[in-house]
């Protein structure tokens, strides 16, 4: 079982309240996305879960039972930082197995798990290396290892993948996906980036200043975002945003219309205007084109294409994707 919920959970440092009041049930089983900018309480959520921070009011409750008052180690849940925070003179064998060895199992027993988690993460062929021997990625997975022995109800990561490259950050995020399938726990995973977050999650918990603006599927949150902010904040590229009298138009203070939901042309089109910046990326391009009307706005086409800056284009939303928002932001 990992089943989590919060009921008005706030976080008061001082007289700033970071945590305003939060209630969330995440069930078990479940790959949860905290996301959203940087400052918007999704670490210290993350904290408050498990036990490393006092809730100033609300109730954490863990597997049916009040977990509020409960020191970290009793909780049955299990961290990976976004430090790997290995000890350098033990090898993997050794890192993997510290906290089982801290919790008096037996050596048997120890070998057993430690094997098991190696398979499951491909460590086994560098169990006897040391940290200094390994890349990012392997370090990685050797604190996940650590977590993974301890068998815990649910798995949490406070933006695990932030001190990998590029490449390194897709393939972790791959391996990690494919660890919750094998194991069917549940996990609560922080990150900035919406990207992981639309990629890993079964569900995403979008905050801002310590609030949640919305909880849905990805697609959920992409196809009907709540709000300005979850639709400029869900999409890369954002979502473009067109005010006046464009928008009063179609019975909106503001419209959103996604990248990928514009068609340009160099004849004929909603809005005239004068390509500025092109960028290619092999499977895509965005252009970036200074309308007469409506302002700046991104199109992003698949493939290359012919368009170059300071090219006249035409630009066309596809009506039934346009997102309409009211004078309070909120998607109507």
């Amino acid at each position: 079982m990992g089943s989590i919920t919060l009921q008005k959970v706030s976080k008061v440092f001082g007289e700033a309240k970071v945590i305003p009041s939060i209630d969330l049930d995440i069930k078990d089983g479940e790959f949860v996305v905290f996301v959203g900018p940087s400052g918007c309480g999704k670490s210290t959520l993350l904290r408050l879960i498990a036990g490393l921070e006092d809730v100033s009011g609300g109730k954490i409750v863990i597997d049916g039972r009040d977990a509020t008052e409960k020191a970290p180690s009793e909780r049955g849940l299990a961290m990976v930082f976004q430090s790997y925070a290995l000890y350098p003179h033990m090898s993997v064998r050794n890192n993997i197995a510290f906290p089982l060895k801290m919790a008096g199992v037996d050596k048997a027993e120890i070998d057993r798990k430690v094997s098991d988690a190696a398979r499951v993460l491909n460590l086994t062929d560098y169990l006897e290396r040391k940290p200094r021997q390994l890349s990012g990625g392997q370090r990685q997975r050797v604190a996940i290892g650590r977590a993974i022995v301890r068998q815990p109800s649910a798995f949490l990561f406070d933006e695990p993948l932030s001190n990998l490259d590029a490449a390194l950050r897709v393939n972790m995020r791959l391996e990690i996906s494919e660890l919750h399938q094998q194991l069917k726990t549940t996990m609560v995973y922080v990150t900035h980036d919406q990207v992981e977050a639309m990629t890993m999650a079964d569900k995403i918990v979008v905050l801002n200043r310590g609030n949640i603006e919305q909880v849905g599927s990805p697609l959920e949150l992409y196809s009907r975002p709540r709000n300005l902010f979850v639709a400029g904040f869900i999409g890369s590229p954002k979502m473009n945003f067109i005010t006046g009298q464009h928008a009063a138009a179609l019975n909106a203070h503001t419209i959103g219309v996604r990248p990928e939901h514009l068609t340009i042309s160099t004849t004929e089109g909603l809005w005239k205007g004068e390509a500025s910046v092109t960028e290619h990326l092999g499977s895509d391009t965005f252009i970036h084109v200074r309308t007469e009307v409506v302002g700046l706005l991104t199109v992003r086409v698949l493939g290359e294409t012919g368009i170059r800056a300071g090219e006249t284009v035409y630009l066309t939303p596809d009506p039934a994707r346009i997102h309409r928002f009211n004078e309070k932001g909120v998607a109507k």
